[in-house]
């Protein structure tokens, strides 16, 4: 496939600078960038690469202001990482055939019961379950199974794997992708006066919101009572375990292997980094902003804050102890000087007693 600047730009709705009947055949990096890519630049810090970039095209922000000449044409728009990421998702759509996909493979299970709406596709292997309601336009790939009872909304797409257990509520524009589980029991074990562990029936479920994006190999638990729930538009990355009763507010984005715990409320907006563990029955303020390794041990009540360490606080405390960190072995060495020096001075009074 092949597209010239103009073509782009109409995507774009950007200025042109250079040929606008350059042409391009592939996305690349900056770096990269060689005759028929395709690159952007949202940093100023890459700058320096588009003076040496053999890139046919390159979007960039309409503020730029060039220090040295460069070859690739320009395209000059507000937010050039928005609008590349526009161009990927054209991109994506147009390789990847298989999202055409529609009907019900005969190689599948569906119970008689179940509803599916227009333009749906049920894959190879896939098992949809008595009293299910699967939306319009909805993908179901491979080897997924959707549990009875479950309601899924429109434009889903379930990835190779998927497993949502009974009673799921999940909404339009849902993406899950491959072997993550919905709604898999709680955590929930009472010890008993013989050191034993009793199983406490988890009876809830788990209700994903509209605009979710769920990764790989994620696990989020049904409530023992309620409703487990990820609001709408929240991000979900991959390998992250959300238990039990946990609601994660609007729009909040969080990383690789973080854990959050029971009955814990993550509030709108919020940024979890990677390998966070969030203890359990806490509020998370809107805006709460929580660096990678975090250990957060009690609940955030200030909105739009910064936090780092284990246990959190906040991050400018974070950086001024990360400095003394820093500086303990040679404050404990001065220390072992000053104590032997003190020994010293203590051995010569004595000895002039």
């Amino acid at each position: 496939m092949q597209f010239t600047a103009q073509q782009i730009n109409q995507f774009l709705n950007g200025t042109i600078e250079g040929d606008e009947n350059a042409v391009v055949y592939e996305l690349s990096k900056i770096e990269g960038g060689k005759e028929g890519s395709l690159c952007f630049i949202s940093n100023p810090k890459y700058e320096h690469h588009l003076y040496t970039s053999n890139a046919s095209v390159v979007i960039i922000s309409k503020d730029f202001k060039p220090t040295q000449t460069f070859k690739p044409t320009l395209i000059k728009v507000d937010d050039p990482y928005s609008a590349f990421s526009i161009l990927l998702e054209k991109y994506d759509e147009a390789i990847n055939r298989h999202n055409d996909y529609i009907g019900v493979h005969p190689l599948s299970f569906v119970h008689e019961s179940a509803k599916l709406g227009d333009s749906v596709y049920i894959g190879p292997f896939v098992t949809i379950s008595e009293n299910v309601v699967i939306g319009e336009r909805t993908k179901v790939y491979s080897s997924c199974t959707i549990s009875a009872d479950t309601v899924v909304g429109n434009d889903c797409i379930f990835n190779p794997g998927v497993k949502i257990y009974k009673n799921s509520e999940i909404g339009n524009r849902v993406i899950v992708h491959s072997n993550t589980v919905i709604g898999s029991d709680g955590f929930g074990f009472a010890p008993q006066a013989n050191g034993t562990y009793h199983k406490i029936a988890q009876i809830g479920n788990v209700i994903i919101e509209d605009d979710v994006e769920i990764g790989a190999n994620t696990t989020i638990d049904r409530a023992t009572m309620g409703s487990t729930i990820i609001r709408k538009g929240a991000k979900i990355d991959n390998l992250i375990q959300i238990a039990h009763n946990v609601e994660v507010g609007e729009n909040t984005v969080m990383a690789a292997q973080s854990g959050v715990s029971g009955s814990t409320k993550v509030g709108n907006n919020s940024v979890i980094g990677g390998q966070v563990g969030i203890a359990g029955h806490l509020t998370l303020a809107k805006g709460t902003q929580i660096g990678a390794q975090a250990g957060i041990q009690s609940s955030i009540l200030e909105e739009n804050k910064q936090w780092q360490g284990s246990p959190a606080q906040p991050l400018r405390d974070w950086m001024k102890s990360s400095v003394y960190f820093k500086k303990l072995p040679s404050t404990n060495a001065r220390i072992e000087a000053l104590e032997e020096k003190i020994k010293q001075l203590e051995e010569l009074l004595k000895g002039k007693k």
